[in-house]
Order: structure tokens, then sequence, then C-alpha cells
């Protein structure tokens, strides 16, 4: 299974960018994931560019979740228009992929430490993104698949992040979310946000790919056949 893979266009700033890196995009992947930031500051306009662009090169199943640059006001509309792309906001899906039941969660996800900005304009964020901890861990527990994926916009675990500032960490992932990779032990996760953080690292077995766009400035490719048993990624 071929699994293309990008977040954090921020459209319009690394739009121009994504277009050519489409262009460039040679393989045929069996799921294409989207995990948040396609859009910046909630320009809910800038998902038409998008949106037209990859319709005319991916033609997979098509899975996103919302970054938190796709305004928690915005999402039905989101939904509502684009439904040929299944959003996932702390719920999961499934997929039939060359016979294999591919089940996918995906969410924003948490932060250890919520930004200045969340914690001024949304109430209970901290315990908001401590239940999605336990949300997200019940719904890996639940998710009966093949192979299993989670799909999510902040970081998991603090080692996608080395190459930004440490001191930062907290206010770019969760690391409470280790111990549900640990336990739940998915087959892949994508993650985005870390725009100047490490591509790659392993959880335990689980290998946890950072697909920030400003990161790879390409379409990143998981094959899961080969990549993941190797230990490897390749961009393409």
């Amino acid at each position: 299974m071929k699994i293309a893979c990008v977040s954090d266009l921020h459209s319009p700033h690394y739009f121009d960018d994504f277009v050519k890196a489409i262009d460039n995009f040679r393989e045929k992947p069996d799921l294409f994931l989207i995990a948040g930031d396609i859009i910046d500051r909630g320009r809910i306009n800038e998902f038409d560019k998008f949106f037209n662009v990859i319709f005319g090169k991916i033609f997979c199943p098509i899975v996103a979740c919302f970054g938190n640059n796709e305004y928690v006001n915005l999402r039905k509309e989101l939904r509502e228009k684009y439904k040929e792309i299944i959003f996932l906001d702390d719920e999961s899906t499934f997929l039939e992929i060359s016979g294999i039941k591919v089940g996918i969660v995906g969410s924003t996800g948490s932060l250890d430490k919520p930004t200045t900005w969340q914690k001024r304009n949304v109430p209970d964020i901290e315990r908001i993104y401590e239940e999605r901890v336990k949300l997200i861990d019940k719904l890996l527990a639940e998710l009966k698949a093949d192979f299993k994926i989670l799909l999510i916009h902040y970081s998991p675990t603090y080692k996608t992040l080395k190459g930004e500032r440490e001191f930062f960490y907290p206010n770019l992932g969760c690391e409470k979310y280790e111990k549900v990779l640990v336990e739940r032990k998915p087959n892949l996760v994508v993650h985005g946000h870390a725009h100047n953080g490490t591509r790659k690292a392993w959880v335990d077995t689980v290998p946890v790919f950072n697909v920030a766009f400003p990161l790879s400035k390409e379409i990143v490719l998981i094959n899961t056949e080969e990549n993941l048993k190797a230990g490897i990624t390749k961009f393409v």
C-alpha cells in the first residue's frame, strides 16, 4: 500500500510550492492523508485552490484531520463543501484498500502547553486536551482493522520535534500520546505542525511521520511494504 501525505500548506503561503510538488509527483497512491493546516488562519476560500489541484492529480480515497488553522467554526462548512474528502474530527473511519481493511483515527490532537491565544480564547482548553488523549486512546482501542493509522495534526511525541527550539516542544505536541501509541500500537502515525522538526521517529515499534510541507518540501510517500519494514522513509 502506498500512502501519500501532506500538511501545513498554510495556503496561500506554500501553495505555489505545493502545486510544483504535485506536478512532480509521479506515484499513484492507494490513500492520500492530509494532516491539517491546509489553509492559513481560517482563510477558507484557500481550500478551493487546494481542492482543485489534488482532484486533477489524486485518484484515491482522501482522509483529513483538521489543523489549528482550520478553525472550529469552519469545520462544518468544509465537510459539507468537500464531500469527496473524509474529514475526521476525533473520529474513526474504515476503508477497504487492495483487500486490506484500513482503520483511521483522525484528530487535531493536543498540546502539553496551550498557546497564549488558546488560553485566552478557548474555555477549558487544558481539560479539552486531556480528554482528547483519553478519547484517542479509546478510538484506537476500538479500531478493528488489518492496518491502523493515527492521523493527527499536533505531534504525539517530542521525538519528531527535534530541530524545533526545545523550549517550544510543549506548544507543538503532547508527550502523553506516547503511552497511547505504546499501548495501542497503530501501524502508522502521521502528523504535521512541526515545520522545523524531524521527518520520522519511532515510539517503541510505532513509526511516526512528520509530513509538514515546510519541512519536506515534497509530498511524502510511505510504502507500507517497503519503507516501514526497512525502517526508512521515501520522499518523492
